[in-house]
């Protein structure tokens, strides 16, 4: 909450216009000052002020609403590029950090304590195939090539509230996750969950297909506002982020599956194993389109 606050109050101070005060969250103080209140049961709580006349949505439906979402995405970075103080606290430690992730994979794998390997030596063999790919980031900030930025961490398109009677990108919200990454991981995430036909889950892998046109959008719509912000690294790693971000989620998919299921919540036998292989899918389609997404990439 102390980061909600920082990066709201920030933000407001670069918004101007009648809208101003839709196009950012805004925390409804307690009584004390504070931003939560725990009740006596424990249980914690905060309030926003209402957005009125907004939409959300679940899927991405035609390129304009992915530059929409992307466009928003982006002017919630530019605008938070001089957070002042201390950086940001971390709710969730290394989250992205791709090479700890398979690191992790690797350990459950010599467990395989539902002895559940086996099974998917094609999946497995495709995770280790990637590994020569995992620290493109991860290396690049430690080497000060890429900037540790104030990141969303979770930029699916429900994630942004449109306006209803306009269809524009209003306000980014579900905060929690924000703190210190690279912009490589939002976009990256962003194009993971906003390119694919077919839910995350879904069993037929034919109905699963990167869409070439939903990319273009992110794109235009990311760069329309961020692209003076980004450093040469960041610009060079844009088509790759994709890839990249969708293989840790199939990771830690494929990951939880050998592990028995105990982190993701499962609905039905093999549950995780159907969504490694969506998102390993997609993998294979993004990096057979490397040079179709640099292609639109140098467009813009």
């Amino acid at each position: 909450m102390e980061n909600i606050s920082r990066i709201t109050t920030h933000l407001r101070s670069k918004l101007s216009g009648t809208d101003a005060s839709r196009r950012v969250l805004t925390p409804v103080p307690s009584r004390d000052g504070a931003t939560y209140v725990q009740d006596a049961e424990g249980s914690y709580w905060r309030i926003y002020v209402f957005l009125a006349d907004t939409a959300s949505f679940d899927f991405v439906s035609a390129p304009s609403q992915a530059y929409e979402a992307a466009f928003a995405f982006g002017q919630f970075q530019k605008n938070l590029v001089d957070l002042p103080g201390e950086p940001l606290s971390e709710p969730i430690p290394d989250f992205h950090n791709t090479p700890k992730r398979f690191r992790t994979f690797l350990d459950t794998l010599r467990t395989d304590s539902g002895n559940r390997a086996a099974a998917v030596k094609r999946e497995i063999d495709f995770a280790l195939s990637f590994q020569d790919k995992l620290a493109t980031v991860t290396d690049g900030i430690a080497a000060g090539r890429i900037p540790l930025r104030v990141t969303h961490n979770d930029t699916k398109i429900n994630n942004v509230l449109f306006d209803r009677q306009s269809g524009k990108g209003l306000c980014v919200i579900d905060l929690d996750t924000a703190m210190p990454g690279s912009i490589l991981y939002d976009f990256g995430d962003q194009v993971r969950t906003s390119t694919a036909t077919a839910a995350e889950d879904e069993r037929d892998l034919s109905k699963v297909q990167f869409r070439l046109e939903m990319f273009e959008g992110l794109v235009h719509g990311y760069l329309d506002v961020a692209r003076d912000m980004l450093v040469p690294a960041e610009r060079s790693l844009l088509a790759f982020a994709g890839p990249l971000m969708t293989f840790e989620v199939g990771l830690r998919f494929l990951t939880d599956h050998l592990d028995g299921d105990r982190y993701f919540k499962v609905h039905r036998e093999n549950h995780n194993l159907d969504r490694c292989r969506t998102q390993f899918e997609l993998v294979r389609q993004m990096m057979q389109a490397q040079d179709d997404m640099q292609g639109i990439i140098d467009k813009y």
